[in-house]
């Protein structure tokens, strides 16, 4: 991108990026455009952003607008980040749910999962819970979704390099769960993989994903408007089934939709129990 992105051409790309994906830019975040869409720029001998929009604009849902749609929602992530979500799952969710009665099934979506880390972390902790207690959740499946086709390739392999390996698993989980691959890379196992099945998805879009006893929508809802907001956590209310829980990023809250969510107390750290 050789020319500075101007006043009206970040307003159109922030209009564009909102309509298709729902994210909201904030203001004077034109670095954060130039160095993610640098490349596609070049790739395409685009010198500046109004001509990249007219291109999108023109090729209507094209591969293009995928690419770039890709690179403002990509983000790196971490294994058990954040860490009271899981153990939360791990003291309070798993044994409530493995306690009712007839319980041997669990459903678990993991929204905007990006690159996997967090479903297998959450297929970790449950398999680390199965064998502590024999016969308690012998079914369970994690559906996890993102908009970026190229994030949920990676995640579908479970392959993941050194570097990504450190970032937030233990020795011993790396050990337990992974072998390692030829090119020096580590190979999630068979047993966790299974557990996780990926699906593309805008969260602005129809949910055909079943009925879930568990959603995990974390850090990703401070990129869309109040407005939006409240519109998908109002339909990710209707995917949970009875007494079906909700958990949302450290820095996230509902501020509102009280005949929708009961607040859960887990000191530290507060979940969302379905109405």
């Amino acid at each position: 991108m050789k020319a500075e992105i101007t006043p009206q051409e970040y307003e159109a790309f922030k209009t564009f990026l909102q309509d298709a994906c729902g994210i909201l830019l904030g203001e004077n975040k034109q670095y954060l455009v130039k160095s993610r869409l640098r490349r596609i720029m070049e790739e395409n001998k685009l010198t500046t952003l109004g001509e990249l929009l007219e291109r999108v604009k023109r090729s209507g849902r094209s591969s293009l607008k995928e690419v770039v749609i890709d690179a403002m929602t990509t983000n790196e992530t971490l294994w058990f980040r954040d860490n009271h979500p899981f153990r939360i799952l791990q003291e309070k969710l798993l044994p409530e749910f493995g306690d009712r009665k007839g319980a041997q099934s669990l459903r678990i979506w993991s929204a905007a999962c990006s690159t996997g880390q967090e479903p297998y972390s959450v297929a970790m902790i449950t398999e680390e819970f199965r064998r502590q207690r024999p016969g308690k959740l012998r079914d369970v499946k994690i559906t996890a979704t993102d908009i970026s086709k190229s994030v949920l390739e990676v995640a579908r392999r479970g392959e993941y390099e050194m570097i990504a390996i450190g970032r937030g698993l233990s020795p011993e989980r790396q050990k337990q769960f992974f072998t390692p691959a030829m090119n020096g890379s580590w190979q999630i196992r068979p047993q966790i993989k299974s557990m996780v099945e990926f699906r593309e998805l805008n969260l602005l879009e129809r949910y055909m994903l079943g009925k879930f006893d568990i959603v995990m929508c974390r850090n990703v809802l401070i990129y869309f408007s109040a407005e939006l907001k409240k519109d998908i956590l109002t339909r990710i209310h209707a995917t949970l089934n009875p007494g079906g829980y909700l958990i949302l990023g450290a820095s996230e809250s509902l501020n509102g939709l009280p005949h929708l969510y009961e607040m859960v107390q887990c000191h530290p750290g507060i979940i969302y129990r379905k109405k």
